[in-house]
């Protein structure tokens, strides 16, 4: 049996598939989608800079109920949180 000259099935012929015909192009986002806000960066110095305070009061023992491990635990999850949000900085 001879091939086929339809372009149509072209597409579908042999071993190779088009990657139109899988669906497997996307289009392109705008540029506008590959930046953070502008709260996205002082947010992330805030949280830093408030994490590390917390911890620092904390074993200076300024803070209320003396030293604690809850204000350990939250300076170090205010840190986590503002490196996580680093990450996903644009």
């Amino acid at each position: 049996m001879a091939k086929s000259s339809n372009p149509k099935n072209r597409k579908t012929v042999g071993r190779y598939v088009a990657p139109e015909a899988r669906g497997r192009i996307t289009a392109k986002q705008p540029v506008s989608h590959d930046h953070s806000p502008a709260w996205y960066g002082p947010a992330i110095l805030q949280l830093l800079f408030f994490g590390i305070i917390v911890i620092t009061l904390n074993y200076l023992q300024v803070l209320p109920h003396s030293a604690s491990s809850w204000y350990l635990g939250l300076g170090l999850v205010t840190i986590f949180g503002a490196f996580y949000m680093a990450t996903r900085y644009k």
